[in-house]
């Protein structure tokens, strides 16, 4: 051992302390395995610097007839001690860490704070010479005092332990816990803190949440439910509804095809018949997209087969109006027409039926007619690398073979039935006329055209070839060397 620590080895020891301490704060987070191996080391000096100079913290201190290096000498050894219980509980933080992720801090903790407390009483009997059995004693008519004025508290703690060792939940995961619904952001020794969808945080007891009914939305982590549930007119026929609802569940492409998505018959009052769609989607973050896109699907299939939903105003349409008349109140292109241009281009609307997997219009045709669609669902099918992939799905309202009646240009996709379909068909020869005299629904047809053209760009575009840097070592290997 260096000479001058075997001369100053007090200071010496003190050094190696805030060493530690400077050490631990300035390595970085990211580097926590050199962080361990330092204080390792520094441990491990620390050791042989104290029993070197015969300061065994086995033993009580050394320098009995010199008091200010018998106090010294105590508080060092004591400090063994204590620095001995950190460096175990940092090394068992970090191979639990590993094996159970953050989900075992708590666990983590409570070794801790038992290694802490058995490192004390260590110090209390080799370093003091005190009387353990007598602290012990003490200490446990300390703990049932305290135990019983922090019983609260413990249920809570011993929850939480409960919760990390079941787990429920985990980290990340989006739960519900009787009724609050968020994202586990932390479990600690108290509560489980949960962020809200409102952005706001929900702190619950863990003595609460070990008791509660909790939904983990998070498993399967590939799979999260979803349900809508709307109230129809107790006039209109059940099977009807039904038939229009799993249209609208065809048409809606986010949801998954397994496990199936249905719907379901759920009560029946004088006021209305209540109807839920539930189904499953592959990411958290859809589930309020899709929800929304679910109901307005519903809605339009439900009002092209004549079902009005309780939030709508019943009856709004005559009765005496035709189908291809309704067709074009509920059409957001056509829906600007005067009432009596929407009469005489309905009577120039010829009804066509199509059956499920029957194609509409192919790709690279020149329509010299427009489609609106009454009923069912049609696929959109796009071309990407030589092969066909689903680019979208169509519903009721919408229009197909826009390309041809603007800009003579050919379709880009492939338009098919997915269910029997019914659309009505519009001739060039009559369409043309009234687009040239009503601006407005030519700019918007336009406008449609322009987006579907800039969709199908973005979805069979190539994705751009990242070039792979090529090293030295790799030339050398390609040239044989």
């Amino acid at each position: 051992m260096p000479s001058f620590i075997s001369d100053h080895p007090m200071f010496c020891a003190l050094a190696l302390i805030f060493i530690d301490i400077a050490v631990w704060r300035l390595i970085s987070v990211n580097l926590a395995n050199w962080k361990l191996a330092a204080r390792l080391l520094i441990f491990a000096v620390f050791s042989a610097v104290l029993f070197n100079d015969g300061m065994n913290p086995m033993q009580v201190a050394p320098y009995a007839d010199n008091t200010a290096l018998h106090l010294a000498a105590t508080a060092l050894q004591i400090g063994w001690w204590l620095f001995a219980a950190r460096t175990l509980t940092v090394l068992l933080g970090a191979v639990m860490m590993q094996r159970v992720g953050h989900t075992g801090r708590l666990l983590q903790d409570l070794l801790g704070a038992v290694i802490f407390l058995i490192a004390i009483i260590a110090a209390l009997a080799y370093v003091l010479d005190l009387p353990v059995k007598g602290v012990l004693a003490t200490s446990g008519a300390v703990a049932i005092i305290v135990g019983l004025a922090l019983q609260s508290t413990l249920s809570d703690v011993f929850s939480g332990i409960v919760l990390n060792t079941t787990k429920p939940y985990q980290l990340d995961d989006w739960i519900s816990i009787d009724g609050t619904e968020g994202r586990v952001t932390d479990i600690d020794w108290r509560a489980t803190r949960l962020q809200t969808s409102q952005g706001s945080m929900a702190v619950i007891p863990n003595s609460l949440a070990a008791k509660a009914k909790i939904i983990n939305f998070s498993r399967p982590a590939d799979m999260f439910g979803l349900a809508v549930s709307l109230q129809v007119s107790p006039h209109a026929r059940p099977q009807i509804v039904i038939e229009a609802l799993e249209r609208a569940m065809q048409g809606c492409r986010p949801l998954l095809v397994t496990p199936a998505p249905s719907v379901a018959f759920k009560t029946s009052a004088s006021g209305g018949v209540e109807y839920e769609i539930s189904g499953f989607v592959p990411a958290m973050a859809l589930k309020r997209e899709v929800r929304n896109q679910l109901y307005d699907l519903a809605f339009r299939h439900l009002q092209a087969a004549g079902v009005s939903l309780l939030s709508a105003t019943e009856g709004s349409t005559p009765s005496a109006m035709s189908a291809a008349r309704a067709l074009l109140e509920r059409s957001p292109i056509f829906s600007t027409l005067r009432q009596d241009e929407k009469e005489t281009f309905s009577q120039n609307m010829t009804l066509h039926t199509y059956r499920s997997g029957e194609m509409i219009l192919p790709a690279g045709e020149v329509s010299d007619h427009l489609f609106i669609v009454e009923t069912g669902v049609v696929s959109v099918m796009l071309i990407k690398d030589g092969h066909t992939f689903e680019a979208g799905r169509m519903g009721p309202g919408e229009v197909i073979g826009e390309a041809g009646i603007l800009s003579d240009k050919a379709a880009l996709a492939d338009f098919s039935a997915k269910t029997f379909c019914t659309l009505y068909r519009i001739e060039k020869e009559y369409l043309k006329p009234c687009l040239d005299a009503r601006h407005d629904i030519g700019e918007a047809m336009k406008a449609l055209l322009d987006f579907r053209l800039h969709a199908a760009q973005v979805l069979t575009q190539e994705a751009p070839v990242v070039p792979v840097k090529k090293g030295f070592l790799q030339w050398l290997r390609k040239r044989g060397l």
